[in-house]
């Protein structure tokens, strides 16, 4: 195991952050695993913590296989693999409405306020992880038409290989451990227990975010 936990994964990217010396960033949160992660890396660099909801489509034999994703302006963002799918079809479209009352739902929970203020900033977006890259790509897609200066994705471990649609996005992609068999994101963490809705909402409150 790499990290003992989301925190620990954050402190270790915050401290390699401190490094580059980014002046002014802003923290930007994946709820929900990616905002414990993203609050330790805001805490080391003292600068603010926002956070972007973005919910992954799972194909519909395997809700865990993302085919797509999407945020908050609610555009779905498909990868490569949504080919073999109907996008059109039932099945999908009713995942993706699913999607989108929980996405709406998460917003209103955890934030309920208009976004920072983006304009000419350096936007740094961090998740516990990377495995396909389709969430940060919606999320960074979502961002980009709130024309920063420039976005960041930095994640404690994720693979070797990273996907062209998320690098395309990006100004620079942080990736601090890069496993010869990744095998998927948790495997790198001692505990990756699922993050609740009241932990998301307590370390916002931290950062003054919820009242």
């Amino acid at each position: 195991m790499l990290f003992k936990n989301r925190a620990d994964g954050g402190e270790k990217l915050g401290n390699f952050l401190l490094n580059k010396n980014i002046e002014n960033p802003i923290i930007i949160g994946l709820p929900r695993g990616g905002v414990i992660t993203a609050a330790e890396v805001a805490r080391i660099l003292n600068c603010p913590l926002e956070i972007v909801i973005v919910r992954k489509i799972g194909s519909p034999q395997d809700p865990e296989y993302g085919i797509g994703a999407m945020s908050e302006d609610e555009e779905c963002f498909f990868g490569p693999g949504a080919d073999f799918f109907d996008l059109e079809g039932v099945e999908v479209q009713q995942i993706i409405e699913e999607e989108r009352e929980e996405l709406r739902r998460r917003i209103k929970k955890y934030r309920n306020r208009e976004l920072m203020d983006m304009k000419d900033k350096t936007l740094i977006v961090v998740d516990d992880g990377l495995a396909t890259g389709v969430t940060a790509s919606a999320a960074i897609k979502f961002l980009k038409k709130k024309n920063p200066k420039s976005i960041l994705f930095a994640v404690p471990v994720g693979p070797r290989l990273v996907r062209h649609y998320l690098k395309e996005l990006c100004d620079e992609i942080i990736i601090l451990e890069k496993p010869t068999h990744f095998l998927g994101v948790g495997n790198w963490y001692e505990e990756f227990k699922q993050t609740t809705d009241e932990e998301v909402t307590e370390l916002l409150k931290y950062r003054g975010d919820v009242t």
